[in-house]
């Protein structure tokens, strides 16, 4: 037994090496998270796992993987326990940017918990208490940067805009300035720029907030992650809060029963959001979301996503525009943009630029060839094109089931007449 530890210790030190060299390597951090999650390492494991959600927010195997560590954390035995079976040193945690953040002693739970007993205070200089959460940033773009989505630009002008620069107006019909919006759809189509852009029309601060960032280790941690986060709205209004994947961070509490840190924070997120401890005047809460079917019903409920809206792959003119865009700056033959953009209906945003990026690697290769720089062609793309599949059928194919059988209120209307105009329905 002391040899496979001894053995499996040297191969987390390995790729813990490996991974100081390539701090951006998100599929080893998550590699390395799994065999800290498997070794009974999970606190260690949610540090390399929330880490590389940082680097690479919605990446859907890390977030698979932080639903494990979440389910093991809350199922973790004694603090004695934990330390008996864990003699192991603790391994440090590779920063993002590469920095060496020193030795990281591993915290004596058996005194810990001996204190506890005596009703001596522990002090652990780890824990934040109001620490400022995701990264505030004040956007210095605008809905007319957005392509086509003119349905969704539509809702944003009526719901926030308009109320927002007629305040007289607003004081005459009693209406109050903020709430909650749901942006669904699959993945790739351009949500967070939609939150982000919205903050820019407003002049508001933007938060954008995943469930790496709010969940936490210690018991209760998480809801005061939450509170802080409002509380931090509140104090720099107008303000947008985006939630990146709401339904990991709201999910159904049916679905958690016996996860309650997790019903946990979802009540806070309730509360929060009803405005209890605080006036949420001015205040944007925007919920992005691949599986709206997910999230818990009384999010939804009016006062809070009240508003929800289907964020589609773009339009054949929009394709148009985001192929342009991750086209610029490189040499271009003649390419037909008209032709490019029919051919790639059901594509998103992430899809396209996948698209542009094979087509620019073809070009690279034969100019290393040849050493001769040779622009891009029609050719190219058009190969490229058939390498490529949109990757948001799969999407469809699942979210169609849901339209068919959960659309009682009318939520997937909007779901079902793109299904129809793309003959999926």
């Amino acid at each position: 037994m002391t040899g496979g530890r001894d053995s499996q210790e040297a191969l987390l030190q390995s790729l813990l090496s490996a991974l100081s060299n390539s701090p951006d390597d998100v599929p080893l951090r998550l590699h390395i998270a799994g065999l800290l999650l498997d070794a009974g390492r999970a606190a260690e494991a949610l540090e390399q796992c929330a880490a590389a959600l940082k680097l690479a927010p919605g990446d859907p195997a890390g977030t698979s993987l932080l639903r494990q560590i979440t389910e093991a954390l809350t199922s973790q035995p004694s603090l004695s326990e934990t330390a008996k079976a864990d003699p192991s040193p603790r391994l440090p945690l590779v920063s993002a940017t590469g920095d060496d953040p020193g030795t990281d002693s591993r915290f004596d739970w058996a005194e810990a918990e001996r204190q506890m007993f005596d009703e001596q205070p522990v002090e652990v200089a780890s824990i934040p208490t109001d620490s400022v959460l995701g990264v505030v940033e004040r956007p210095n773009i605008s809905l007319s940067d957005v392509a086509g989505m003119e349905q969704v630009k539509r809702e944003i002008e009526v719901s926030f805009l308009l109320p927002m620069s007629r305040p007289e107006l607003r004081a005459t019909y009693g209406a109050s300035v903020g709430g909650g919006l749901l942006l669904f759809g699959p993945p790739g189509c351009g949500k967070t720029f939609i939150a982000r852009a919205l903050a820019g029309e407003l002049g508001a601060s933007f938060t954008a907030v995943s469930l790496a960032d709010v969940l936490d280790m210690w018991l209760g941690q998480s809801e005061r992650n939450v509170r802080a986060l409002f509380d931090q709205a509140r104090a720099s209004r107008p303000a947008v809060i985006f939630l990146d994947e709401v339904d990991a961070i709201g999910q159904k509490r049916t679905n958690l029963r016996y996860n309650p840190a997790m019903r946990g924070t979802v009540n806070q997120l309730l509360s929060e959001m009803d405005g209890v401890t605080g006036n949420n005047e001015g205040v944007y809460v925007i919920g992005a979301t691949n599986q709206p079917w997910d999230v818990d019903p009384a999010l939804r409920r009016p006062g809070r996503f009240d508003r929800t809206l289907f964020v589609s792959p773009p339009d054949e003119s929009a394709r148009g525009a985001v192929l342009r865009f991750h086209l610029r700056g490189r040499p271009l033959a003649a390419i037909d943009f008209t032709r490019l953009s029919r051919a790639t209906e059901g594509f998103s945003g992430a899809d396209l630029a996948r698209l542009c990026n094979v087509a620019t690697r073809e070009a690279l290769v034969d100019a290393a060839r040849s050493d001769k720089v040779r622009p891009i062609g029609m050719a190219d793309l058009e190969k490229a094109l058939r390498q490529l599949r949109s990757s948001t059928n799969e999407w469809f194919a699942t979210a169609k089931h849901a339209a068919n059988f959960a659309n009682h209120d009318g939520t997937y209307d909007d779901l079902v007449a793109y299904l129809k105009t793309r003959r999926m329905w």
